[in-house]
């Protein structure tokens, strides 16, 4: 939608060249994410050092407990040889984050969760990698500091949030079986490039399909957001046949909800339901078994 949506964009190159922009952009942010949580639970290590340097360090200082840098679910992380890659520059890339690190992590070392944490000095599994959920969940991402680093480095951080937060919590289960580098998987990336080149090499038609549905309204004065909605729409609906028309609508309602004006969501959801209709009794909607996770 973005693609489709950008401003100065002509022709299915440019457009494509923008869907592959954004994918990367949104790979970057995953991989920051995963940064910046990596460096919170190795900074107990520096936090160590700092205190046990001191002129006249005490028995606390020099007791520090640093067994959350040891997290066998952190180590799985840092050694992907992809996150050390897409990594190792960030820390000149991004500047701001060491002082939310020291700052977020100074707020765990407090914390009733993570006294209780450091109490068990065996590595329980289930423990392992609730600390790193905790952390992640309700330290980091609730933390004003946070928030202000990622809105200033990523554009797209308040479009891609509720997506970033599935996708890590979903990689925090298992840590060691999800690949860096295959942010987004081939067959979804095809999808995405497909549904775009569809919509701009079929946009005349859909939108004539579009047009005579739209009575009282003039067709000029339609929101371009929401046109390009409900093309994307009908695209699915006659092109993409492991796609349910159910998923569909309720999918591109939210979108427009999300994205375009307060009336949009009824608008769009109108407009699809009259012409799912209408293509269902025409027989021109032909599906076949599918698996949604698989598709989206």
């Amino acid at each position: 939608m973005q693609a489709l949506y950008a401003p100065g964009l002509a022709g299915t190159e440019k457009s494509v060249e923008q869907l592959r922009k954004k994918f990367a952009e949104s790979h970057q942010l995953y991989l920051y994410l995963f940064y910046v949580l990596t460096e919170i639970m190795r900074y107990a290590e520096k936090e160590a050092s700092i205190r046990a340097g001191k002129n006249l360090p005490t028995k606390e200082d020099l007791e520090v407990n640093i067994k959350i840098s040891g997290n066998d679910f952190l180590w799985k992380i840092l050694e992907s040889p992809f996150f050390k890659e897409g990594t190792e520059k960030f820390d000149s890339y991004f500047p701001a984050t060491a002082a939310v690190v020291k700052k977020v992590f100074r707020g765990l070392a407090v914390s009733p969760i993570y006294l209780e944490y450091i109490k068990d000095a065996s590595r329980n599994k289930p423990a392992e990698r609730d600390i790193i959920k905790y952390i992640f969940t309700d330290l980091m991402l609730p933390n004003e500091d946070v928030i202000a680093v990622l809105e200033e480095y990523f554009t797209n951080w308040q479009d891609d949030a509720e997506m970033m937060n599935k996708l890590v919590l979903n990689n925090l289960q298992k840590p060691g079986s999800f690949s860096y580098e295959a942010f987004i998987s081939t067959e979804k990336a095809i999808f995405g490039e497909s549904l775009l080149l569809t919509v701009l090499e079929k946009g005349t038609y859909l939108k004539s399909m579009i047009t005579p549905k739209l009575k009282n309204w003039d067709v000029e004065r339609i929101a371009l957001l929401d046109m390009i909605i409900m093309q994307m729409g009908i695209a699915e609906f006659l092109f993409f046949e492991s796609i349910p028309t159910k998923v569909t609508i309720n999918e591109y309602i939210d979108i427009a909800k999300e994205y375009s004006t307060l009336q949009s969501g009824h608008f769009v959801n109108g407009i699809l339901d009259n012409l799912h209709k209408e293509l269902i009794t025409a027989d021109k909607i032909h599906k076949v078994a599918y698996k949604v996770n698989a598709t989206r």
